[in-house]
Order: structure tokens, then C-alpha cells, then sequence
């Protein structure tokens, strides 16, 4: 049986490869035939199998906003000692992003989603069976290596099997995966206990290690470390039995034997000047991502509407129920707008959020204004929320899946996912005592950030709507 699958996955790893090839093939001559008579089935159980991932990612993000006052109150942390059990995550996370593009290259992208369960599930039981802040501490730290993991090679593998007219919005499920995920922590978090929210995070690990029996390996990487005839029937698999295939497969090949004659990249390497611009996309999305604030107002919505005066319930379900919906919206309209417009709207929005926030706290630290500081501060993290889910959530992933050959891939995107988590440690960590010292000025800060991402994206991030990986990070190195 073992055997059966793994042929199958070879097929389905065979078509992303092919397709891409179809993909200059069809500019040669005009015609997307090739492109066109596949079927897209197995791709889509491919994608749905791997964002099972990405549920897990949003369940553990998602896990401490509603758990907070339950698990200082049962196990009797001060606030100090949640801010650690909250950002403790990200740790995990660094270390899972540090090695997650070596592990993925060397036991295959499928191997390294399944070694990322299994931490996630040895973490949520620690979590569920914990009396006290160590073992808390340790089972957050497990899970957090696995969606270090996932964070990188989930992404990575979807842009691997899909074709190039799919590849944005299926890329963007990821995200939505992900949000979904978080809110439906949220909005169960408010009704069952915190142990048992614990033992939820189990589910989609286990339909993820269900599904990769049923899957194939990314052709790509199995084009990579040499396992032609697995390459060819993972392909054929993955565009259908009766497509054709024989372009993209010869594209993807050549391409991957022209990189293979390159030096297999360093972390050091990354820096030389063939592979400065994508690098330099990659670590500022990620970095002006993060320091827009995220996962400290997602961290900690139910205390940051609590002081502003509103509802905290409410405003955690709204915040939840917003997420997703959006998301979805973005995910339409990656490739139809491109990845650059998303990108400018988002962030243009995430600032508008971050400042009608900030400023609601600064007419509240003054006494002015002040039955409608519930009301701006809320609006201000919704219409963060939002904006971010359309485009700044979605697309640095998206974008850090395309720009990289696959022979730097492996560190560039350690590198980029390990640069992502160090931005959401400090934000996480820092965001509660930031609100100490000044409510006002930690979201008037954010939307500093927000407005240089603006700037960022105009001036420095190309579009990737349309064009094969191939063509992509060939005219990133031009």
C-alpha cells in the first residue's frame, strides 16, 4: 500500500512541475491547452490536506486571547508569567523556522508536515494535562516548533503543486486556513473550558496525518533530490491522468539542473548580490508584517476592548467572525488585482485601524471625548483586522513561496520564517507592557510601521500575478 501511495504521489508531484513548463510552452506558441485539459482535483485534496497545517497554526495563535483570564485564575500566573506562556509560542516558533527549510529539504515537503503534527500533538497534551506554569510553558513550546515548521513548508508546498493561474488564490487558503483557525479558537475559547479548548488543537493534526497517505510529494522537490520517475507520476497525478504534461516537466527539469549546478546555498550566501532583491522582499514583508503590530492586538483583543471600555466577548467575536469572510475576499482577488494592490490597501488600512485606535486611548487618557472611545477603538482594531486579512496576512507568505530558487530556498526561507516569528516574539512579549506605559502611543506606533510598509511595497516589492516560479525568480536575479 506504502507503495501505491507513493506512486501516486510521484504522479501528483509530476503536474505542478509540467505546468509550469506548459506555462512558457503556451507563451511560445499561444496556446494553454496543456494548461487547460488538466484537472485541478488532486490538487485542491493536496491544498485542502496541507492547510490542516494551517488550521493548527490559527488554533495556536488563536489560543491565548480567550484563555487568559481562565489560566491565570486555575493555575494562578501573574501577568508576567502569561506574557510568557503568550509569547513563549514564538520561541518555539524561531526554532521551528530556523530549521524548517533544511528539514523540508531533506525528508520532503509531506515528511516535514507530519513530523510537525506530531509536535503539535505531544504540545496540546502537555497543555491539557498541565498543573502548573512549566509544563504550560513546554506544551506551548512544542507547538509552537511545529507551526515554525508549518509556517514555511505549507506555503511552500501548495506553490510547488498548483498551477501558475491558481497559484495565488490557493497559496491565500493557507491564510485563510489560518484565520480560520484562530477564530474559531476565539469563539470556542468563550464557551468551553481552557483544557478543553487544549484538546480541540488535536483535530486538525490528525485529519493532517490521515490526508498525507493520500497525496503526493511536491514534484519539485522530488525533481531536486533526483527521483525522476516519482517527479514524472507525482506530476501526471497532480494535472491529471490525461493531460500533458511533457512541457512542464522538461521546464522544471531543466530548471532544476541548471540550479543543481550551482553551490548549495548557505545562510551566508543569501547575502550575495544574485540573491540581495529577493531577500530583501522576503525579510521586509515579514518584518513590516509583524511590526504593524499583529500579533500583539491579535494576542490580546479581549483586554485591549476591555480597556477601552467595551465588551470584551463581543469584541473578540466580532474581531473573530470579521477575520475570515475577509480573507476569503483577499484570496479572489490574488490573482485578479496582483499582489502589489492588495498589498498597498492593506496596509494603508492597517494604519487607518492602528491610528483611530491610538487615538481613542489618547482621548481617553484625557478625558475628552469619552462615550466615544468605546466606539473608535473598537471600529480602529476592526478596521485593522480586516485590512490586514485582505492582503498584509496572506501575501508576505505568498510572495516568500514564489521569489526564492529552489536551490536557496531551503535557508532563504528559514531565514524569512525565522525573521517572521523574532518579529511576532517581541511584539507579543512586549505589547502588554507597551500598554503599560502608554496605550496611546503603542498604536500610533504600529501605524508608523503601517505607513512604511506603504512605502516599502511601492518602491521595492514586484508583481508575481501570472508568471510562472520559473520566470519569477528569473527576472528577481536580472
Amino acid at each position: 500500500m506504502k507503495q501505491d501511495v507513493e506512486k501516486g504521489e510521484k504522479e501528483e508531484l509530476i503536474q505542478p512541475l509540467i505546468e509550469q513548463q506548459n506555462i512558457v510552452a503556451c507563451k511560445e506558441d499561444g496556446s494553454h491547452k496543456n494548461e487547460n485539459r488538466g484537472t485541478i482535483g488532486m490538487v485542491l485534496l493536496s491544498t485542502f490536506v496541507a492547510v490542516c497545517g494551517s488550521f493548527e497554526f490559527g488554533s495556536c495563535v488563536g489560543y491565548s486571547a480567550p484563555t487568559q483570564s481562565a489560566i491565570r485564575n486555575d493555575l494562578h500566573l501573574s501577568i508576567s508569567e502569561y506574557s510568557l506562556f503568550g509569547s513563549v509560542l514564538t520561541i518555539g516558533a524561531m526554532a521551528g523556522a530556523v530549521t524548517s527549510g533544511r528539514i523540508a529539504d531533506f525528508i520532503g515537503r509531506k515528511e516535514a508536515m507530519r513530523m510537525s503534527a506530531t509536535f503539535c500533538i505531544t504540545g496540546w497534551l502537555a497543555v491539557y494535562f498541565s498543573k502548573g506554569a512549566l509544563p504550560l510553558d513546554t506544551g506551548r513550546v512544542f507547538t509552537g516548533y511545529g507551526i515554525g515548521v508549518f509556517s514555511y513548508v505549507v506555503p511552500v508546498y501548495i506553490a510547488e503543486i498548483t498551477p501558475k493561474n491558481l497559484r495565488g488564490g490557493l497559496t491565500t487558503v493557507n491564510q485563510l486556513m489560518i484565520v480560520t483557525g484562530s477564530s474559531v479558537a476565539f469563539l470556542i475559547g468563550t464557551i468551553v473550558t481552557w483544557r478543553t479548548l487544549a484538546l480541540t488543537g488535536l483535530i486538525p493534526c490528525i485529519f493532517l496525518l490521515l490526508g498525507l497517505f493520500f497525496i503526493p510529494e511536491s514534484p519539485r522537490w522530488l525533481a531536486k533530490v533526483g527521483r525522476k520517475r516519482e517527479f514524472e507520476i507525482a506530476l501526471q497525478k497532480l494535472r491529471g491522468k490525461d493531460a500533458d504534461v511533457s512541457d512542464e516537466a522538461a521546464e522544471i527539469q531543466d530548471y532544476i539542473e541548471t540550479l543543481q549546478l550551482l553551490p548549495k546555498a548557505k545562510m551566508v550566501d543569501l547575502f550575495e548580490r544574485r540573491y540581495i532583491r529577493p531577500v530583501i522582499v522576503g525579510v521586509g514583508l515579514m518584518v513590516f508584517q509583524q511590526l504593524g503590530g499583529i500579533n500583539g492586538i491579535g494576542f490580546y483583543a479581549s483586554e485591549t476592548f476591555v480597556e477601552a471600555g467595551s465588551s470584551g466577548k463581543v469584541g473578540t467575536i466580532a474581531y473573530a467572525c470579521l477575520q475570515v469572510p475577509i480573507t476569503i475576499v483577499g484570496a479572489f482577488l490574488m490573482d485578479k488585482s496582483g499582489r502589489r494592490p492588495l498589498l498597498i490597501v492593506s496596509a494603508t488600512g492597517t494604519f487607518l485601524g492602528c491610528f483611530l485606535t491610538g487615538i481613542s486611548f489618547y482621548l481617553k487618557g484625557h478625558q475628552l471625548l469619552h462615550a466615544w472611545v468605546p466606539m473608535l477603538a473598537v471600529s480602529g482594531v476592526l478596521i485593522y483586522i480586516g485590512s490586514f486579512s485582505i492582503g498584509m496576512g496572506a501575501v508576505p507568505w505568498v510572495m516568500m513561496s514564489e521569489i526564492f530558487p529552489i536551490n536557496i530556498k531551503g535557508a532563504a526561507g528559514s531565514l524569512v520564517t525565522l525573521v517572521n516569528w523574532l518579529g511576532a516574539w517581541a511584539v507579543s512579549y512586549t505589547f502588554n507592557l507597551l500598554m503599560n506605559l502608554s496605550s496611546s502611543g503603542t498604536f500610533l506606533f504600529y501605524a508608523g510601521f503601517c505607513a512604511l510598509t506603504v512605502l516599502f511595497v511601492a518602491k521595492v516589492v514586484p508583481e508575481t500575478k501570472g508568471r510562472t516560479l520559473e520566470e519569477i525568480q528569473a527576472s528577481m536575479n536580472t
